[in-house]
């Protein structure tokens, strides 16, 4: 760690490790051909020369592709990490090294070192925030309302985040524009279903390497995360339960196959657990009591409370680790449960997060909305703001182009047709 007085540049685990991740970093780059194309548009239009900009990220390889982006475009740009578990020591050491980016990310670091860097940010008084669960935003609304006035908006990228920013702005307290990137096609479809899907699976065998083929799996919440989850489980051989407590995503599940239960009922057949729903609480003491010796309970929504460890621990008269990033607790029946991550997103604890084809287009996102509150400074409505069609559909196109798809256009016939009332069928 380096520092100069009177507050650190930047707080890394070890910069010699920044030739490994600008490695990494160059690796994943070849599938993000989008945020590519968008860094070298940046770079010549400068569209956020004199704006400081803090982003609160996973810290990982496509990240930073999003920060080079950014500074390239003329920010004045800060990185925090938005999960303890999800940095990748190498990664932050390159962007600090090889990019001059401030970053302040330490694979494990405590709440404490945490929230310490959330204040960071903050110190940096920005203009535009990229958050990841609404941390940052929530911070500076509640500890430093005097610095709302700096700020542009802010562009908000997980479920759990838009959730939050809907409570700020149903409690009148949301007082600046915030763009919904979540939402936008390019990013549900594709981010949280195929890449959670995959990177949750990379995740949970990377930390047991146990065999899914012919497991129960129970797959809590059918959103577009645990859509994925539930498919790629089922592509692995898995026999995959679902738990929901919204009756049209539980019809869905259903009628996509899969077996719909009440945790109750999936708690006692489950072998491994999979939370994917934003809220807390959702495997708790009375699920433990129930669940098999040996049960295997993890977590790829957001934050670490999805899953009870506090009450698990209670009824735990042993913990300990017996692999990276697996904990076993013995309860006092002497059977035991086993915890990955730490209840923290598995795919970027035990594994590298979203494969970077998907992150391409969600950082595209990422980036062009942060243009976007730049561009329409002073124009935009206090709340919560879509992603533009056009622009959602202009990545889509830019990421068939890349992988050399072509599409078919309306004919001008088509096309009067579809916008017409007055011809008939």
């Amino acid at each position: 760690m380096t520092a100069t007085s009177p507050r650190l540049k930047h707080e890394v685990k070890d910069l010699a490790l920044a030739p490994l991740g600008r490695q990494r970093i160059e690796w994943a780059g070849r599938e993000m051909p989008v945020l590519r194309q968008i860094r070298d548009r940046f770079a010549q239009e400068k569209p956020f020369a004199g704006i400081r900009l803090s982003a609160c990220c996973h810290v990982t390889t496509e990240t930073a592709h999003l920060a080079i982006a950014l500074k390239a475009g003329g920010a004045d740009a800060l990185l925090i990490a938005s999960n303890p578990l999800s940095t990748q020591d190498d990664v932050a050491a390159c962007l600090v090294a090889d990019y001059d980016i401030p970053v302040f990310a330490i694979k494990g670091e405590d709440n404490d070192t945490y929230h310490r860097h959330v204040q960071i940010a903050l110190d940096h008084r920005p203009n535009i925030i990229i958050d990841d669960g609404s941390d940052v935003v929530a911070t500076l609304i509640q500890q430093r309302p005097h610095q709302i006035a700096d700020l542009i908006g802010t562009t908000e990228e997980t479920t759990t985040g838009i959730v939050r920013l809907r409570a700020m702005f149903r409690d009148g307290v949301l007082t600046f524009p915030a763009m919904n990137v979540n939402d936008a096609d390019t990013k549900h479809f594709f981010d949280n279903r195929y890449g959670t899907g995959q990177s949750t699976l990379d995740g949970i065998i990377r930390a047991t390497n146990v065999l899914l083929a012919g497991k129960n799996i129970v797959v809590v919440g059918y959103g577009w995360c645990g859509k994925g989850t539930a498919l790629r489980a089922r592509g692995l051989g898995a026999n995959v339960i679902v738990t929901e407590i919204d009756p049209i995503r539980a019809i869905e599940a259903v009628m996509d196959g899969f077996r719909v239960l009440p945790m109750a009922e999936a708690a006692p057949v489950g072998d491994l657990f999979i939370t994917v729903t934003g809220n807390k609480h959702v495997i708790r003491g009375e699920h433990f009591d129930v669940m098999k010796d040996g049960a295997i309970v993890c977590n790829s929504g957001h934050f670490d409370l999805e899953i009870d460890l506090k009450t698990l621990g209670q009824k735990a008269t042993e913990v300990k680790n017996v692999r990276p990033f697996t904990q076993e607790y013995r309860l006092n029946s002497g059977k035991s449960i086993v915890v990955l991550g730490e209840g923290r997103l598995i795919n970027l604890a035990a594994a590298e997060g979203h494969p970077s084809a998907v992150m391409d287009m969600s950082f595209a996102n990422q980036a062009l909305a942060a243009e976007y509150l730049v561009k329409n400074k002073g124009k935009l409505q206090a709340g919560l703001h879509s992603i533009p069609t056009e622009v959602d559909q202009n990545i889509a196109l830019l990421k068939l182009q890349a992988m050399g798809i072509e599409i078919d256009t309306l004919t001008p016939d088509q096309h009067e047709y579809i916008n017409s009332w007055t011809s008939g069928t």
